[in-house]
């Protein structure tokens, strides 16, 4: 897991969190698995987990125990406030969980994976996150959309101007990082890498 974790909080929330080290020593009586059952992802929590004491606005305190993607150090771990002020968005080693804090129950578990870099955009209403090859726009109703692939791998997110989001992608061909935009009203792009 990075070694320091942290809180983001960019947008208004309506939730605290806090990141624990170890299990608490009184656990709340509300206590969640992120993510929950999943095909081909039996041994998520053998990997390690990211503890989190979250305090919603109502229905008391809950402890989320969100399985690492990977154990590496590099690997993205934090928590970030969204545009809908009861939601929240726990990364632990590059796997996120978008969860509505008043109904944590079933996060939604994002396709992207792992996620490399979250980009809070507060004036476009967005919180951006990207993976190797693509990035999702989680808006005031969820998950709003995904680009479809940006690059063969890894990519980097640069400005926002205009309601553009700019970026580069790595092109294997030419063996050089190729710039994209993406509309972030639609998730559509143009330029990139990958075709």
């Amino acid at each position: 897991m990075s070694s320091h974790p942290q809180t983001h909080l960019r947008f208004p929330a309506s939730w605290s969190a806090e990141i624990l080290f170890n299990p608490p020593l009184i656990a709340p009586a509300r206590q969640f698995v992120w993510p929950q059952r999943i095909p081909g992802e039996e041994d998520t929590l053998a990997r390690g987990a990211l503890l989190l004491e979250v305090k919603p606005a109502t229905g008391g305190a809950f402890l989320a125990t969100c399985a690492l993607g990977f154990r590496s150090p590099n690997a993205l771990t934090g928590v970030w406030s969204c545009p809908r002020p009861d939601d929240l968005l726990a990364v632990a080693g590059g796997y996120a969980y978008l969860a509505d804090t008043l109904a944590p129950e079933r996060p939604l578990h994002l396709p992207l994976r792992p996620v490399s870099q979250v980009l809070p955009s507060p004036e476009a209403g967005l919180l951006l996150i990207a993976g190797f090859h693509a990035i999702a726009a989680i808006g005031p109703t969820g998950l709003i959309w995904q680009t479809a692939r940006l690059t063969w791998e890894g990519l980097s997110l640069g400005g926002i101007r205009d309601g553009e989001l700019h970026g580069l992608g790595w092109d294997m061909r030419t063996d050089r990082e190729i710039p994209f935009t993406v509309d972030l009203a639609t998730g559509k792009h143009t330029g990139g890498a990958f075709s």
